[in-house]
């Protein structure tokens, strides 16, 4: 059975996908393999009917017509989904050994015309037929595909008024939200009774092209005007991407003129409409339902001499190219796409906003988490073996993870994450996970043709990190640099964290534009990524301490500080002017011998002193570096934070004098007051993993600073803040996810921080 190698699918996919169909309909339904890759991949697919080849042409015209307009909508990269029903079996993409069985009127059993009456009868019965324009909308909106292509809508028949012989096309279109792309309605039809009727219903009509004019299928002009036009696929899309937003349920009928070298022919097939539909209404052929369309179609073809099949092929194929452009031009610029129906678990509502002002801007990588654990009983990791143990699939990314754990203890809407995914099933799982989260998908940038981020990590039975690998070249296209710098100027943001991962580029460019925006500050991810920001140091000139914040851990002050070193930048002029103002005393350096002789902690002689201040040089990186970012962070594991910073004469610091017993040194001179401040490392009851702590601590103090930009400004609020997020990394370190859901037991903490006194 066809959906059983659709679930092999959907675990590949995970278990995301699984959502898009009610377990109960897999009864009945299959949906194709390819056409489920490409609805949870985010590509583009158009709906394709199949009463055209069942009950619309003859044999083998309607086989080939088939295969034309699947191989059309292939020709961009879109996926086809001829849909129909099979032997009971309601199937959304068809293989051609199907659409066969459809069209050959000699293969084996007979085939019926369906609707939406005709539905469950087929099915139960295990009857065979070609859907209708009702049923195809219903089965392309339960899979969630948005553009739906064919010839001739049904309608208001003549006569309508009387016999009440009105089509159930009209009546779906109000209730699947389906982009419906056709040559207007049928010509054998009332048009004018079909637009009232349309109207009714709250469908919009849009003729595409440069006139309102709506077509009349073999013609482009039927003589009625419609409210609205557009030629541009972008345009078409943002309508059903409208209607989405503003949750209504219903289609649009977007109505395409028959192509310009058919139209001459267009008055003479006119006239031979209008003889089979006398003929119809004489010999009562007008009055047996679904039987009179095939009956005056046929009769059409036979009055013009076969020059209707042409045109009836000419538009179809024309209208399946129209609805291509929707689906990989428009959809692409809107991303409507993706906005299928949900899941039907229980999920959070999308975040509503409104305005695009976000207090907190975090800019760079969303990925996903792929993390293999070994059993504690594993045995070593060798080379080309595998050992047992579990793996599971999360949202990670660090610009994802500071932004998450922000949001958890700030207001609604304050925080957006930058950043850029892929037309894919991973990028698709992001936008979704990151709505559930409550938070603002506004930020997340598709990037057409490329690879969502993704990070697989191994990790030994304890939780550490064993190595891994990182997929995160979708950050160095210059496509993102483009759209995020758009973002940035959009949002206004009161703070920005940049995230290592990001080009050093992408990461100059962001500086210099957030120069006297607000703070800055740079989460290095790594040894190798790490030194990213000093291109941002040589570019900006103009500014003593271009970067407000940094935090990097202990390796990664290294490799900033020896690459520092390596680029010259500390043979600059304006570097020892900066640091001979510090005015570092004696005092200070015997201050800095003292502490680093003092335990990390009281509570735990166990963890050893804080020697490492000396010995590791922690202490003179990071005064260092003070002259290229005024503060920084530096977190030491279990060995707990070291803040470096220095502040002007005029701070709260003017007034503060070292103290060893509270792990703080203050030097003071004429320009600048400089500050090591060390903070013991918070006790943690069972260690879940390591992966999102150093995230959660640097979204925690990033909520900080938004609430007090001047927290670091005394040593009260320093360590009010410093202490948050600790909680925050404490927390997450204890949590089996990548950010812990509890950092909202931090909200009450952060408002009420106070001001420096």
């Amino acid at each position: 059975m066809l959906f059983r190698a659709t679930s092999r699918t959907l675990s590949k996919l995970s278990n995301f996908s699984r959502g898009y169909l009610d377990s109960s309909l897999t009864r009945v339904l299959d949906v194709h393999p390819e056409v489920l890759d490409a609805l949870a991949s985010k590509k583009p697919v158009v709906a394709l009917e199949t009463t055209l080849v069942t009950h619309g042409f003859p044999y083998p015209t309607n086989y080939d017509l088939s295969n034309s307009l699947e191989s059309i909508v292939r020709s961009t990269g879109a996926i086809p989904a001829t849909i129909g029903i099979i032997e009971g079996r309601i199937k959304i993409g068809l293989e051609m050994a199907e659409v066969e069985r459809l069209a050959n009127p000699e293969k084996p059993g007979s085939v019926v015309k369906i609707s939406r009456r005709d539905i469950a009868p087929a099915v139960a019965l295990r009857s065979s037929g070609g859907t209708t324009i009702s049923a195809t909308l219903i089965f392309a909106a339960l899979a969630g595909i948005k553009v739906f292509a064919t010839g001739g809508l049904g309608g208001v028949h003549r006569g309508g008024e009387s016999s009440m012989d009105i089509s159930a096309d009209l009546q779906e279109l109000a209730r699947c939200p389906v982009g419906l792309v056709s040559s207007g309605a049928k010509s054998i039809l009332d048009i004018g009774r079909t637009l009232e009727y349309l109207e009714t219903l709250g469908v919009p009509v849009i003729s595409y092209g440069p006139s309102k004019e709506f077509p009349a299928f073999f013609a482009p002009r039927s003589g009625f005007q419609v409210p609205w036009n557009t030629h541009s696929p972008n345009t078409a899309a943002n309508i059903l991407h409208t209607q989405s937003q503003l949750r209504m349920n219903n289609g649009a009928l977007f109505a395409v003129p028959i192509p310009g070298k058919f139209e001459a022919a267009g008055a003479e097939i006119q006239l031979a409409v209008d003889q089979a539909v006398a003929e119809s209404e004489a010999n009562g052929i007008s009055k047996r339902g679904k039987e009179a369309t095939p009956w005056l179609l046929k009769r059409v073809s036979e009055l013009s001499k076969g020059s209707s099949l042409a045109s009836n092929i000419a538009l179809l194929e024309n209208n399946v190219r129209i609805g291509n452009d929707y689906v990989t031009v428009g959809f692409s610029a809107t991303s409507e796409q993706s906005s299928r129906p949900q899941p039907l678990a229980s999920k959070k509502e999308p975040l509503t906003i409104e305005n695009d002002h976000a207090s907190l801007l975090v800019f760079g990588a969303a990925a996903v988490d792929i993390s293999a654990n070994a059993f504690e009983m594993a045995p070593n990791f060798a080379s080309g073996s595998t050992v047992p143990g579990t793996i599971a699939v999360s949202l990670g990314g660090v610009a994802r993870n500071i932004a998450e754990a922000s949001h958890r203890v700030s207001p609604k809407g304050s925080v957006l994450l930058v950043a850029p995914i892929g037309n894919d099933a991973f990028g698709h799982l992001l936008t979704e996970g990151t709505a559930n989260f409550g938070m603002r998908t506004d930020g997340l940038l598709l990037q057409k043709n490329q690879r969502t981020a993704v990070c697989n990590m191994i990790m030994d039975s304890h939780g550490g990190l064993t190595t891994g690998i990182a997929d995160m070249a979708i950050l160095e296209i210059e496509q993102f640099q483009t759209e995020a710098i758009g973002m940035i100027k959009r949002v206004n943001p009161t703070l920005v964290i940049i995230d290592g991962n990001c080009s050093p580029e992408i990461i100059s460019t962001v500086v210099k534009l957030c120069t006297e925006q607000g703070i800055k500050g740079s989460e290095p991810t790594s040894v190798v990524k790490s030194t990213r920001i000093l291109q941002a140091v040589e570019n900006v000139s103009s500014s003593a301490s271009p970067i407000d914040f940094i935090s990097p851990n202990l390796i990664e002050l290294r490799e900033i500080f020896e690459s520092a070193n390596e680029k010259s930048l500390s043979s600059k002029p304006d570097y020892w002017t900066a640091l001979d103002n510090f005015s570092l005393t004696s005092r200070y350096r015997m201050d800095l011998e003292h502490l680093s002789r003092v335990n990390v902690t009281d509570k735990d002689p166990s963890k050893g002193t804080l020697s490492f201040l000396l010995d590791q040089g922690a202490a003179q990186m990071a005064v260092r570096l003070l002259p290229f970012f005024r503060h920084i962070v530096i977190k030491c594991g279990d060995k707990g934070v070291l803040v470096a910073m220095r502040q002007s004469p005029t701070s709260q610091w003017r007034s503060e004098q070292s103290n060893i017993q509270r792990h703080q040194i203050v030097n003071h001179s004429d320009s600048d007051t400089v500050v090591l401040s060390h903070f013991s490392a918070l006790p943690v009851e069972s260690l879940a993993n390591v992966t999102g702590a150093g995230d959660s601590f640097v979204g925690a103090l990033a909520s900080c600073l938004v609430k007090r930009p001047n927290a670091f400004d005394s040593s009260e609020t320093l360590t009010q803040a410093i202490g948050i997020a600790q909680r925050a990394a404490a927390l997450t370190l204890g949590s089996p996810y990548a950010v812990s859901p509890e950092l909202s037991i931090l909200e009450e903490a952060i408002k009420n921080l106070q001001y420096p006194q």
